[in-house]
């Protein structure tokens, strides 16, 4: 299965930002930017790791550490401006498993979030490379280590192949138009992209085995753009 990550974070820069970095790393991530939407957020689902904001509208974020510790032991980060001492104190004392300041660099929060997944998983003796999905049809995804086997044989793909593959598998419910696809993979706006999205999806078709008019996993939707239509087993 999919990490899952719940951000709680006011900010929509950061948010936006941080969300898409995990998105494109393999995670599924929920964003609340409330407290107590936050706090909703985690009773409806379950997560792997939480970061959270201090200063967050309607539920600040103590409060919300607590409340959360007080149902499940998973690893929490605060991401927060404030940088006393007191503030870091008491969120670990809440029972945060890390303390992050801002501004931050992206690399140091993966690498932060990957620390504390590792350590949660070790705990919990669940193996490391455990974050992996298998379709019907014979295709597994190994998010963690960018591979795929499709049918018991690995498949090598491209490093732009896997990102297209994540963006759609990880959203199954969305039709992406070519353009959209191009700028989040490339993160370029250009128009000659939209030839290179199609020889792409091509070669990925290909090598997941996956017939044009009897799809199993990348369906075009004429005039829209492609949806990923594979089913978890």
């Amino acid at each position: 299965m999919q990490t899952r990550l719940l951000l709680v974070e006011d900010d929509p820069e950061i948010a936006r930002v941080v969300r898409d970095m995990f998105v494109r790393e393999g995670y599924i991530v929920t964003w609340a930017t409330t407290g107590l939407e936050g706090w909703e957020d985690f009773q409806q689902e379950h997560y792997d790791l939480a970061l959270i904001d201090l200063m967050l509208p309607e539920m600040d974020g103590f409060t919300l550490c607590k409340n959360i510790r007080w149902e499940s032991d998973i690893p929490l980060i605060i991401i927060s401006a404030r940088k006393e001492d007191e503030d870091k104190i008491e969120g670990l004392d809440l029972g945060a498993d890390d303390y992050i300041a801002k501004p931050f660099s992206l690399k140091e929060l993966k690498a932060r979030v990957e620390s504390q997944l590792r350590r949660w998983r070790r705990y919990q003796g669940i193996p490391l490379n455990e974050n992996v999905s298998t379709y019907q049809g014979g295709l597994t995804v190994y998010w963690d280590q960018n591979k795929i086997k499709i049918e018991e044989e690995e498949s090598i793909l491209t490093v732009k192949e896997f990102d297209l593959l994540k963006v759609l598998a990880q959203n199954p419910e969305r039709i992406f138009s070519k353009e959209e696809l191009f700028n989040h993979v490339w993160r370029q706006v250009d128009q000659e992209g939209l030839h290179t999205i199609t020889v792409h999806v091509k070669s990925l078709r290909s090598k997941l085995k996956d017939p044009v008019k009897t799809p199993r996993y990348i369906q075009t939707v004429w005039g829209k753009g492609y949806q990923f239509i594979g089913e978890l087993m």
